[in-house]
C-alpha cells in the first residue's frame, strides 16, 4: 500500500512542481509587488505603499474606461457568437448538398493563432488595398478604422466573431447530437411544430452546454490580447484599449510594475467572481435537469 502510495506521489509530484512554479509562485510574485511602488525609472525604485495601488486603481479613469470597454466587447461578442453558434449548429444538422465542405471550411480559423488572425484582418481592413473597405466604398461609406474609433471597435468584434464562432458551433453540435430522442417524440406526438420543439424541448436540455460555452467564452474573450494588438493597438486614441491591452500599456511603456501588479489582481479577483457566477448557473442548471 505504502509502495502504490509512493509510486501515486512519484507519478504526480513532476506535474504538481510545474504547476507550482509556473503558477503559484507568479502570482505570490505579483502579490508582493502589489505593495510597491516600483518603477524602474524613478529615483527610488522600489518604495513599500501598501494598499496604495488598490486605491489608485479604483479612481483611475483610464483604467475604468478600459475594463468598461473590455466588459461591452465580451457582452457583444458573446451575445452575438451563442445565438449565431447555435443556428448554425441546428443547420449543421440537417443533411444538405455540400455540407462536409461547409463544416471544414467553417472550422479553419481555429487552426490559425491568433496573431495570425489579427495579421491577416489587418490585410483585409487596410483602406488602400483591402476588400472590406472597398465593398464598403462601393455602398457609400468610407470605412478606416485607422481614424473611426466606432468602426475600429466594431472590427475587432467581428474579427472575435469570425473566428470563435466555429468553437461554438462545435460545441453546440456535440451537445445536440448527445440529446435523448424521447422528449423529441412526445413534442412529435403532442402536435408541437419546429419552434415550439427548439424552444421547449431543445433549449431546455442544451442549456448545460450554452452555459459552459458561455463560461469558456467570457474567459477568452475577457483577456483578448493577440487579435486587438496586432490590428489596432488599442487604437484610434483608447477605442480598442480594452483592459487586457491597457495593462500591457502599462507594463511596456508606463513601467509601473507595482500599479500593474495590483491592476493584475484585481482583475483575476474579477474573473474568479465571473468563474463563480457561471459556474453556479452550470450546476443549478445541471440539477434542474
Amino acid at each position: 500500500m505504502k509502495e502504490n502510495r509512493k509510486q501515486v506521489w512519484g507519478l504526480i509530484a513532476p506535474t504538481l512542481f510545474l504547476m507550482i512554479f509556473i503558477g503559484v509562485i507568479p502570482v505570490i510574485y505579483v502579490i508582493y509587488l502589489s505593495a510597491f511602488k516600483y518603477n524602474v525609472f524613478a529615483k527610488i525604485p522600489f518604495r513599500y505603499t501598501g494598499f496604495n495601488n488598490f486605491r489608485k486603481l479604483v479612481f483611475d479613469p483610464d483604467f475604468l474606461k478600459s475594463l468598461r470597454l473590455g466588459l461591452t466587447f465580451v457582452a457583444l461578442c458573446c451575445g452575438i457568437e451563442l445565438p449565431l453558434g447555435l443556428l448554425i449548429a441546428n443547420l449543421l444538422t440537417l443533411n444538405f448538398k455540400g455540407k462536409g465542405i461547409f463544416r471544414t471550411i467553417m472550422t479553419l480559423p481555429l487552426a490559425m493563432a491568433p496573431i495570425s488572425i489579427g495579421s491577416i484582418w489587418v490585410l483585409i481592413t487596410n483602406p488602400d488595398f483591402g476588400p472590406l473597405p472597398f465593398l464598403f466604398r462601393k455602398i457609400g461609406i468610407e470605412y478606416n478604422m485607422g481614424i473611426n474609433a466606432n468602426q475600429a471597435f466594431f472590427t475587432t468584434v467581428l474579427v472575435d466573431i469570425w473566428h470563435w464562432t466555429p468553437f461554438v458551433v462545435l460545441t453546440f453540435m456535440a451537445g445536440l447530437t448527445s440529446l435523448p430522442n424521447q422528449p423529441y417524440e412526445a413534442a412529435l406526438v403532442d402536435g408541437a411544430n419546429r419552434w415550439q420543439t427548439f424552444r421547449y424541448v431543445t433549449i431546455p436540455l442544451l442549456k448545460p452546454v450554452i452555459l459552459t460555452t458561455l463560461f469558456i467564452r467570457v474567459m477568452d474573450t475577457f483577456r483578448v490580447f493577440d487579435e486587438v494588438w496586432m490590428l489596432t493597438s488599442g487604437g484610434p486614441g483608447t477605442a480598442t484599449r480594452y483592459v487586457s491591452i491597457h495593462l500591457v500599456r502599462m507594463v511596456l511603456q508606463s513601467m509601473e510594475y507595482g500599479y500593474s501588479s495590483a491592476m493584475s489582481l484585481f482583475l483575476l479577483y474579477l474573473t474568479i467572481i465571473i468563474c463563480f457566477l457561471l459556474l453556479t448557473f452550470i450546476s443549478s442548471s445541471q440539477e434542474a435537469t
